[in-house]
Formats: structure tokens, sequence, C-alpha cells
């Protein structure tokens, strides 16, 4: 049988040699990397930690794009030690002001073919260009600059075959929600979705990157497109052709499973509150009246879903009632809008234009009143997600957002425009982009970077280091947790809580703050304790702070029914030992405060079955770790830092 396009990509980039089983670790080494601002500081500073005079990746580029809005002295202090940083190992910087990551990676420094692990989890974004793109923690993100081969689960490949043609009213946001219902929240696990098909090739780069972009949200490895014409055409435009390389499947390519889905019989859908795979059809929601509307985030900002949105409201005006805003997703971008006069119609509109970056997306500004709906074209709506547990978030397209806006309820394109909707079938991205690439800083010569000081502002604190489990550990469980406890659960966003994450001993106050006040000083006083978690623990956000900070408060194990796979390689690398129940009841049967004794986990651990026992209940229960060789050895070490100094020395000793 043939090959995919997942499988040539990941072939290409092996290690080590591998049959390329599902479920077993290959090794790969890594072309590119990604970091963004508010989760960069700890991957630097680990980086800093193991010793090289430079980044060993073709290229790694760090991103200042989504927190900001400066509330004091913490952020910008961050992106100035994030300049600096960069500028002493050789790493690119995009400003402030140039765009959001995934869109700037794509337009600026993605070409088919290449690799690349980047800190945020929706970094699957670059499938678009047919390159392979993997969202990791912020360790992963210093290893692989490191050049030390990463772990990878190789996953199963499911086509997704489509065919027909969205209708005019219709966004690729309605192909990403359709998936999510057929799919859900967790059901991508251990998957990368290659979309195939008349359908994706009629389907240009941007609209592709929104299908990509919201795998995450399915908890996939990753998404893929082929790089075909559409994939030419854009890099062409953006001045960077001589880089495209044909990244096509076989024709009699093999496929784990196959999923259909014909474009032509889509309609607009919306995503209800508080998981983004609650999708309905826009038209059988509870019309509820709406206070804000959000255009934009890295997820539907491109030119085409301005522009449509910018001739939904034309002639119209955002109603009195509602808020409504937009984020454009790039530098470029921006002045392509203003130059065809969108922006103009925005503005006319009522519409309020943010700055270039994350915001709202994040919960940085833009927060929901108490008890508000909130309508966003982002990509997802977890309760608290935009910054107020209170608010309702629904997800739409930037068409149905803009007729949301006008009306002051849910609404589709075609509400508003009637007939007249056809015209948003002619918005297509520009034949030539503007490229300006004046706030992206390239690095500096080998012997220049030598000379640079790090500049480090208060805020900035050491990155903790994990101790090595030992054999014997006695603790009680600090939390017991429901099904789909999200990062943001563990670590919340926000402009204020964002710009604590340089600082963990700060940060790890407000653990947990919006699920459980308590924790923070209840896992304090403990001194070591067990988290217990139900379904998709750690689901969203590939922020590592919801690992560190369990870590710094004494957190010694999370015992779940599922983990999520980025949350999962973050507990790894940060020295939390992730468990799974081998029978779920034993959930049912944990209390908080139960102190649980594990004895002669050291020898235990390489089995991957951990006998425990409830002292307070007295029972016992099994839980079993879902861990390569390789993670076994790094939960041995202490945490990834420890692991990789260890490579990195033995590698020096050769």
């Amino acid at each position: 049988m043939g090959m995919n396009i997942t499988k040539k990509i990941l072939s290409t980039h092996l290690a080590a040699p591998s049959d390329m089983v599902p479920g077993e670790e290959i090794l790969l080494k890594v072309d590119q990397t990604l970091t963004h601002d508010i989760n960069a500081v700890m991957t630097y500073l680990a980086f800093e930690q193991v010793g090289l005079d430079r980044i060993r990746t073709e290229c790694s580029v760090s991103y200042l794009d989504h927190n900001l809005l400066y509330l004091d002295n913490k952020t910008p202090d961050d992106h100035i030690y994030l300049q600096s940083v960069a500028k002493r190992y050789g790493v690119h910087v995009s400003r402030p002001g140039n765009g959001i990551c995934h869109a700037v990676q794509v337009a600026r420094f993605g070409a088919p073919g290449k690799l690349l692990m980047g800190g945020d989890s929706h970094t699957p974004h670059g499938g678009s260009i047919g390159m392979l793109c993997i969202g990791v923690g912020g360790m992963d993100v210093a290893t692989a600059m490191t050049g030390v081969p990463m772990r990878l689960t190789m996953p199963r490949v499911v086509k997704v075959n489509l065919t027909g043609s969205l209708k005019p009213g219709c966004n690729p946001k309605e192909v990403i929600l359709k998936m999510l219902q057929l799919v859900t929240i967790k059901g991508g696990l251990g998957n990368v979705y290659e979309y195939v098909g008349p359908g994706a090739a009629a389907l240009e780069v941007p609209a592709r990157a929104t299908i990509a972009n919201m795998g995450a949200e399915m908890g996939a490895t990753t998404s893929i497109f082929p790089a075909d014409a559409q994939v030419k055409k854009f890099m062409t435009a953006q001045g960077r052709g001589d880089q495209y390389v044909e990244m096509l499947p076989d024709e009699d390519a093999e496929y784990d499973e196959c999923i259909d889905i014909n474009l032509s019989e889509l309609e607009p859908l919306i995503s209800c509150p508080h998981q983004p795979d609650n999708v309905i059809p826009l038209k059988d929601a509870e019309k509820k009246r709406v206070q804000q509307v959000f255009i934009g985030s890295c997820t539907n900002a491109s030119y085409a879903d301005i522009a449509k949105a910018a001739l939904v409201f034309k002639g119209h005006h955002v109603n009195d009632d509602v808020s409504c805003t937009c984020a454009i997703a790039s530098k470029q971008t921006y002045r392509e809008l203003m130059r065809d006069g969108y922006i103009d119609m925005l503005l006319a509109a009522g519409v309020r234009i943010l700055e270039i970056a994350c915001g709202p997306c994040c919960a940085i500004g833009q927060t929901p009143a108490t008890d508000g709906v909130a309508v966003r074209t982002s990509n997802r709506n977890f309760k608290g997600r935009a910054g107020n547990p209170t608010a309702k978030i629904y997800l739409v397209s930037p068409e149905s957002a803009a007729a949301t806006a006008i009306m002051g309820t849910f609404a589709t394109a075609e509400d508003i425009m009637g007939e007249n909707v056809k015209i948003l079938g002619e918005i297509k991205e520009p034949d030539q982009y503007i490229v300006d690439d004046s706030m992206i800083i390239p690095p500096l010569s080998e012997e220049e970077a030598k000379k640079v000081e790090i500049v480090r502002g208060p805020n900035i604190k050491f990155l903790p280091v994990p101790e090595a489990p030992t054999q014997y550990l006695c603790a009680p469980i600090s939390l017991k947790g429901r099904d789909n406890i999200s990062t943001d659960d563990i670590t919340p966003a926000s402009a204020e809580f964002s710009s604590m994450r340089s600082n963990i001993p700060l940060m790890s106050q407000y653990c947990y703050h919006r699920y459980d006040p308590e924790f923070a000083a209840r896992a304090k006083v403990m001194g070591k304790s067990i988290i217990i978690g139900g379904e998709n623990y750690g689901q969203g956000s590939s922020r590592e702070h919801a690992a560190i900070n369990p870590m710094y408060l004494g957190v010694k194990a999370v015992i779940a029914k599922s983990i999520a796979r980025i949350h999962k390689g973050n507990l790894v690398n940060h020295g939390v030992i992730p468990m799974l129940f081998e029978d779920p009841a034993d959930y049912d049967r944990l209390d908080q405060n139960d102190e649980l004794e594990f004895t002669d986990l050291l020898d235990q651990i390489p089995t991957r079955s951990i006998l425990i026992k409830d002292k307070t209940k007295d029972f016992t229960f099994r839980a079993r770790l879902d861990l390569t060789d390789n993670e076994i050895a790094v939960v041995l070490s202490g945490g990834q830092l420890s692991f990789l100094k260890k490579q990195l020395a033995a590698e020096r000793e050769k």
C-alpha cells in the first residue's frame, strides 16, 4: 500500500529506524519550533540551563502576540527578556503587533514537508500548507531546540474525504464544528486527521487553517492538508514560491479510518456552552439576547474571513445592546483589508478594532458581563475561558458572528443579506500579499550573539526543578475533579494571570483558582498530595503551567480516567506521574483528603502497573502508566530537564 502525507513526513524525520506502528513511540528530528509570550519564559529558562550556545533547529521563532495588554511591569519585562534571550541563542523574534504566531508562521516561515513543534495547542494550524505541526509543552520545545530527537507516540492517520463545496454564508468553521460533532472533544486522541478530496482541493490555505487549527479541540495529535496547487499559489503570493514542495498522498495511500463530509450539505453551525463539541445547527439554537460579539483569533481572522464579515455588516450597524470587536490575525492582513476598504466597512458599522493579537480568545480583554452571552469566532468555549465563569460562550463563523452582532441574537449571513449572500462566495485571498518583515528580528551571528546580555525583570523567577520519585510515597488527595477539567481550570487565563506566568511562586497561589479557590492553600499545607481526575483531564491549552504549578505545590501524581495528550506530556516533563485507573469505577470510591499509599514505587513504575492503598478506607486499587520506555526514564529521572541534561552530557562524552 502507498503512503499518506503524514507517514511521508514522519518517515523523513525519523531519528531511529521504526515501522511506524500506531501506539508505538517514534523519535523525530524537528525542523522548526515556535513559542508565544505567555508560555515561553519557562521554555527559555529551561534552554538556558542546558549549556548550549545556540539552538540546533533550522528555524525557531519567539512570538510576542498573546498578552499585549500591559497591566503593570510584568508583561513588558517578559517581552524584554524574551527578545534578549532570543538574540542570545539564535531565535527569530516576531514583535508585538506583527501578528498571531500561527498565522505569521504559515505566511513567513512554514514550508511543506517540514516538522514543527510549537508551545501552543493550536500549532496544527500549520497543517494548512502540508506541514506536520504538533502542539507540545514548553519543555518539549526547549528539548527540540537542543537538537535532541523528540518523542512522539505514532498516531493513527484518519482520512477525511471532503466533497462538494461550501455554500455562501457557510465557512470552513462549519467543517471543523461538524468534525467536533462527529468525533467529540476526546475522540481524536492519538489521531492525525488528513483532509483530502475535491472539497479540500478547492479550499484556500487560510480556509484550511481554520480546520487544522481546531483539530486541537478533538484532542488530535495534529491535522494536515496536501501541499498542492492551493499551497503553491499561497506561497508564491507570499514571495516564497521557491520553498514550495508538493506533498500529496499516494493514490493507494493506506489510512486507519475514513470520514466522509459533503461540504454542500453543511449549514451554519454553532457550538454551545461549555464544550466545543456541543454543536447544533444555528437555526435550532434558542434565540438568546447577545451582549458581546468577538470576530478574530488565530482560528478565523484571515483576509477572507474579515472581508466576508465586513460585507455582512455593509449597510447595517451593530445592535445597540451588543459590544462588537474585531482582532485581525496579522499586520499583513490588516494592511490588505485597509487597502481594500473592509476596515472602513467595519468601522462604519460600529465595530471596534482591537490590537493585532490573541487578546479576547485567552481572556486578555473583552471579558463578558455577568451571566453574559458572548458569541465568538475563536476556538474554545470552556467555562471561564473568556475570563468570567458566569458567562456563556458560543462559537460561530465570522459571517454568522457579524449577522448576530446586527440582530442582537443568533443569526446567519443569509438572515441579513437574503439572496445577496451569494456575493460572499466571490471573496478570495489576495493574489499577492503585502510582504513586510520589518517587525521580525532575525538572529544575530554566533559571535555577536555571545555578547548579548539577557535582561531579567524582577518578576522573572527560577524554573522549579522537581525531585525524582521515591520508593515510598504516602500522600492525601488534595483535589477530586470532574470530567473535562481544562488547563484553564488549573491555570486561569486573563491579562492579570497571564502576566504572572514567569513567576511560579506567585502563579501557583492561583492554581485551580476558579475551579477550587482553596486548592493552593490546601495543597501547600499537605506538603505532598495526589490529584484525582475524571475523563479527559487537562484538555485544552498546551500551557505547561498547569503541570508546573501543581508540582510546585507538592503534587506527586495525577490519577485520572483519561488524560489529554499534551497535558500528559507536561506532567511527565515536570515530574508529576500521570496514572490511569485500571478500573474506572475506582474513581467513585475515592474522596478528597483520602490518604493514598504507594510502596515499592520505583520498582513498580517500570512495570506500568501501580498498586495503591487507600489507607483512609482500607482498600487497594491499581493504576496503569500509559507511558513509553523513554517517558518512564524521564519519570524516574525526575522530569525532562534532568533527563535532557544527562542526554547532552552523554553526547559531549562521545
